[in-house]
């Protein structure tokens, strides 16, 4: 998969600019960054961004599509771990092993950035502002597997569901997108998956949360029609599983 060359100026003016890692950085300083930063070609659905057992050399931030992230359990079978959108960075858990722990691959047509990690370092020493974002940008991720931690835990099919749908809310928000109009990137299987459930039980708990009125559902696109129900459903109201 060949880089092409540096992004120079695109971090610049990119408009994932107060999400990924120049959030906050001076001009000079994002120009800098810029240097560093390889875009790669388009990627169609089903491409590798990073494989488990890989070298790490880069972290990758997704410009535009979206990546789902794996593991591969004992059994053989696909654990998924995370599904990462526009401005998400990718590649940081194997920034202590040196190898890359899980597998990212593209869900549909994508861009992404790849930052070299050694450079990137080298670079932050220079500038406290990137190094503090890294620091963030770090953090996010913890949070971010604590949060799915927490999913899973103790929790019914439907409040799982209605979790990772206004997260999904949110953070289309935060790009700038409809909070209650969206489309999910996933596939049911892999979102079913993600959420610990069989692809039936996944199929049954949309159902029924449409069926309160909670939502709408077309194939992969989303209406969340009462977004204060789903809240209070993830907050303690009973749901089945």
């Amino acid at each position: 998969m060949p880089a092409t060359s540096p992004a120079r100026e695109k971090c610049r003016t990119c408009r994932l600019h107060s999400l990924c890692l120049p959030r906050e950085l001076p001009q000079g300083d994002t120009s800098e960054l810029a240097r560093i930063v390889q875009t790669r070609r388009p990627m169609k659905r089903g491409t590798y961004v990073l494989q488990a057992g890989g070298h790490f050399q880069s972290i990758f931030a997704v410009r535009t599509g979206s990546v789902k992230t794996s593991t591969l359990l004992p059994s053989g079978d696909e654990h998924i771990s995370g599904f990462h959108l526009p401005g998400e960075i990718l590649g940081l858990d194997a920034i202590a092993s040196r190898s890359h722990p899980s597998t990212s691959v593209t869900l549909e047509t994508s861009h992404v950035c790849e930052i070299p990690f050694t450079e990137l370092e080298h670079l932050s020493e220079r500038i406290p502002a990137l190094q503090r974002q890294l620091l963030r940008i770090m953090s996010r991720e913890l949070s971010t597997e604590q949060s799915t931690t927490h999913l899973l835990a103790r929790r019914s099919a439907e409040q799982r569901l209605a979790m990772v749908l206004l997260d999904f809310s949110q953070r289309f928000a935060n790009r700038g997108l409809s909070a209650r109009h969206f489309r999910l990137p996933m596939s049911r299987s892999d979102l079913a998956n993600y959420l610990g459930l069989a692809p039936e039980t996944m199929s049954r708990t949309f159902r029924r949360l449409e069926a309160r009125g909670l939502l709408s559902i077309a194939g992969k696109a989303v209406v969340i029609l009462d977004p204060i129900a789903l809240a209070e459903l993830v907050d303690g109201a009973s749901g089945g599983s």
